[in-house]
């Protein structure tokens, strides 16, 4: 063969080779049982804070059909993902485990979710399924930021994932995130109380039942009765114990999703 058509085909040969997509590569990662939740191949997480992860996981799963998945590694590079960021990480992972069901009763679902910490990268990534939207995102980044990462920074690793998995069962119900720390908003309300029992006193001294007093807390107990109604209805929406299938079916990685850094 002439030497120059050789290495016309020895360099395509190798083009052809790199140019092979991602989603051939095979991690080398422990993948958890179908309820088993989590794999802390990092070792980052304590027994209790292991329990307490899989039975919030397990409980979501029966109640939402969505499972979330904590896995933690050494590196990527351990696990064949040298030169890899989290995103492509974390979606190469997501789809090799088939996190979730695609479809659901006939419906299209893929709510999975996967949240993965490289303690050697120091780099975390919530990756969602398909079912998610980009406008889960801004979500998603505050679970990471304010609940996970926050944490992080502080060395408290067993707490910044449960705190992360506190927050993304609670979006995955639909309800509000929780707080992640104190705020002016919190000495606010020590101070409408104390504002609200000075009025109260002046108000009865001044003009007795017949004062705005009355009216103001007629209008307080209406307020916390309708806001308790709200929690109690979001609380019990659709947590009605109906799933019993496993973790990994046919799920596939959105291009939604949040990382972070520490």
């Amino acid at each position: 063969m002439h030497p120059q058509i050789l290495q016309f085909v020895v360099v395509s040969s190798l083009l052809a080779v790199t140019a092979m997509p991602l989603t051939a590569q095979e991690l080398d990662v422990r993948r958890p049982g179908q309820r088993e939740f989590v794999s802390d191949e990092a070792g980052m997480l304590d027994p209790d804070s292991t329990a307490q992860l899989r039975s919030l996981c397990d409980k979501l799963l029966t109640d939402k059909a969505i499972p979330i998945i904590v896995v933690t590694i050494d590196s990527k590079a351990v696990h064949g993902g040298a030169n890899m960021t989290i995103e492509t990480f974390s979606a190469l992972l997501f789809n090799q485990w088939r996190i979730g069901h695609a479809t659901l009763e006939g419906q299209n679902w893929n709510t999975g979710i996967l949240l993965l910490v490289s303690k050697g990268d120091r780099s975390a990534r919530i990756q969602p399924g398909a079912g998610w939207g980009v406008s889960d995102n801004s979500r998603f980044q505050q679970i990471m930021d304010e609940h996970i990462m926050l944490q992080f920074r502080q060395g408290r690793f067993s707490e910044g994932i449960v705190a992360g998995v506190t927050a993304l069962d609670k979006m995955a119900r639909g309800l509000k995130l929780p707080t992640r720390r104190r705020s002016s908003a919190d000495y606010a309300i020590p101070l409408a109380i104390t504002a609200i029992v000075i009025f109260t006193t002046v108000s009865l001294s001044r003009r007795g039942t017949s004062g705005w007093a009355w009216l103001l807390w007629s209008g307080l107990f209406v307020a916390v009765w309708s806001i308790l109604s709200r929690l109690s209805d979001g609380d019990d929406n659709g947590d009605s114990g109906w799933f019993s299938g496993g973790s990994f079916d046919s799920g596939s990685a959105g291009d939604s999703g949040a990382s972070g850094s520490w």
